[in-house]
């Protein structure tokens, strides 16, 4: 049985880049999501509230953030390519006493976007939680994970929870 071979691992076993001087442009696309479970009374307070807090506009103030985070991904994660993404839209919904936060990010490049795609899911959770947190410190980001990649060597896809 082969062994893994990680793709920001040189033959020294030493972090470094992935060289993508070689690979075709091509249309990318990802999805990821993230979840933020709220006890139940701030889940009410928020619906009650216009989806407002003390703050602000909980899930506008998230969707700007998540945006900036994904165009930013590049700064934050050390192996990431500096993309310059065409498309990043995010979106919230509370589902119950959850907020599920879907972010989808196009580029045509020689990589794809599915990091961008996590880091704007991830920063708009992180937002959610800091413009909630006055009401509960019981606040859980959960799940974040990659809902879909398209373009490149493979295509990914599940089916959301």
């Amino acid at each position: 049985m082969t062994e893994p071979k990680f793709s920001h691992v040189d033959e020294q076993r030493r972090p470094t880049m992935v060289d993508v001087s070689e690979k075709q442009v091509t249309h990318r696309i990802a999805v990821a999501e993230s979840r933020v479970a709220f006890p139940a009374e701030v889940a009410d307070a928020l619906r009650s509230n216009d989806l407002r807090s003390a703050k602000g506009p909980v899930f506008d103030t998230a969707i700007v953030a998540g945006v900036m985070g994904a165009k930013r991904t590049h700064e934050l994660v050390p192996f990431c390519h500096p993309l310059r993404l065409e498309s990043c839209k995010v979106a919230i919904e509370l589902i119950g006493d959850v907020a599920v936060i879907r972010c989808t990010v196009a580029v045509h490049d020689k990589t794809g976007v599915e990091m961008e795609a996590l880091t704007g899911a991830s920063i708009a959770a992180l937002t959610v939680y800091d413009m909630c947190k006055a009401l509960s410190r019981d606040i859980v980001i959960g799940e974040t994970r990659l809902l879909s990649k398209e373009g490149g060597k493979s295509d990914h896809r599940i089916e959301p929870a």
